[in-house]
């Protein structure tokens, strides 16, 4: 399909899309009241009977000492499965409202851990046995950690019962800062028992077995028998894979970076000798108020995520500030240091593209780029970055003659000038411009 006959499929794509949701759904708040009645039907003054856990979280505030927290949709436990992030989310269509309410229903069970040391107890800082003599975490397998580990390596959500060090205090007043960091109620955990021998994956058991196996090769290893990074993520965040001894926890944001890259440059390597695609393809998916392009050109590997978030959207909030722009780029060889200006949505964008080339047996240049519109009122995570980028391959695209023409095509649609796009863009500022080209669009 010829570039501009493609651009003209998706405006009217879009044009309904934004007509089905013309008005921001804030019903997150409205769901608190029956979660407020959900949890007093099930939590007791100091324990969760029966609950499911599909997930585990730990935080980064306060590193190396950390927050560790055994997830549980409380009053929803037939459904835990749902709860979960996952590449399912996508498939489902679900709503920036339903992650809100997905997430603000887990209870987060947490006791602070160090990150490299299990203690006789299982990790808990401030226990009763917190003088005895520390394990390696690759060692718990016993009391609060080694439960917590036992739901991040099974295969499907896991029948706990989780003591509470006193009842938990829910706090309903939602301002500003919950919407940017949505959050279920959180309370101290005493103990926690498995209710059931957890299922774990043959291949699972074969990296916790192997003490010398580096975490960069069980990752990859996991990825090629087709462990998708949420399960991937969830695992390195416990502490269970790489050399015994060097094995810790891992807050959650910073696994599923880790993850996205140490794939991402699995994959880069795979792809880098294969012969690149034979023409200039442009693609676009749009999910949750974010609109990506993905532009492959032939020639050796190349990428680069440029993001432009319009006023008023939830990393821009004010309305009178003009389009942010950020960027990041790579050569073949790669980076060498952490992405901050795009930080985990580099890694993410990156990770699309390159399965699909991977797919393809082919290589090429990508430029993608993301814009994020005022309909992104609330953050739901780098996943949807994730699962835009990897479905944006799915049915049509447009060609273009020369990436002059695909990057210009494109910039029509976009909240900036194809001027201050090169001024920003390593890609994109290799093009011939011309005067018209200077003139600032926002």
């Amino acid at each position: 399909m010829r570039l501009d006959e493609f651009i003209e499929f998706e405006a009217n794509e879009r044009a309904e899309r934004r007509r089905l949701a013309s008005e921001k759904d804030y019903a997150i708040l409205d769901h608190l009241d029956s979660f407020e009645r959900r949890f007093e039907e099930h939590v007791s003054d100091d324990a969760v009977v029966g609950s499911v856990s599909p997930s585990i979280f730990v935080g980064r505030a306060d590193y190396p000492t950390v927050s560790t927290g055994l997830l549980s949709p409380v009053g929803r436990e037939d459904a835990a499965e749902r709860f979960r992030t996952s590449a399912a989310w996508y498939d489902e269509g679900v709503s920036i409202t339903d992650v809100f309410d997905r997430r603000t229903s887990l209870l987060n069970s947490a006791r602070g851990v160090d990150v490299a040391s299990a203690g006789a107890s299982g990790g808990a800082v401030g226990s009763s046995a917190g003088d005895a003599p520390a394990n390696s975490v690759h060692d718990a397998w016993d009391g609060w950690l080694g439960v917590q580990r036992e739901v991040a390596i099974a295969d499907r959500p896991v029948d706990v019962e989780i003591g509470l060090d006193g009842r938990p205090e829910l706090d309903f007043e939602i301002g500003p800062e919950d919407i940017k960091t949505p959050t279920g109620p959180r309370a101290a955990a005493r103990s926690a028992e498995l209710g059931e021998n957890p299922h774990v994956p043959r291949a699972v058991k074969k990296t916790l077995e192997d003490d010398d196996w580096r975490a960069e090769g069980a990752m990859t290893y996991l990825y090629r028998r087709g462990f998708d990074v949420y399960d991937i993520n969830t695992i390195l965040s416990a502490g269970a894979l790489g050399r015994g001894a060097d094995r810790r926890l891992v807050p959650t944001r910073w696994s599923i970076t880790a993850v996205d890259d140490t794939v991402g440059r699995y994959l880069r390597g795979s792809v880098r000798d294969n012969p690149t695609v034979d023409r200039i393809e442009v693609h676009r998916n749009e999910y949750l108020g974010n609109a990506f392009w993905v532009i492959l050109v032939p020639g050796r590997w190349e990428y680069e995520l440029v993001e432009m978030k319009s006023p008023g959207s939830i990393w821009n909030p004010d309305p009178a500030g003009g389009v942010y722009l950020a960027a990041a780029s790579e050569g073949r060889e790669g980076r060498t240091g952490y992405v901050e200006e795009t930080a985990g949505a580099y890694y993410a964008a990156r990770l699309g593209v390159l399965e699909q080339l991977d797919d393809r047996g082919r290589q090429a240049k990508a430029l993608v780029l993301r814009h994020v519109s005022d309909d992104y009122w609330g953050p739901v995570g780098v996943w949807q970055v994730r699962e835009a980028v990897r479905n944006a391959f799915d049915g049509e695209s447009g060609t273009a003659e020369t990436f002059g023409e695909a990057v210009r095509g494109v910039t029509e649609h976009l909240p900036v000038s194809l001027g201050r796009l090169r001024r920003k863009s390593t890609m994109a500022a290799g093009l011939q411009a011309n005067l018209g080209d200077f003139v600032d669009a926002g």
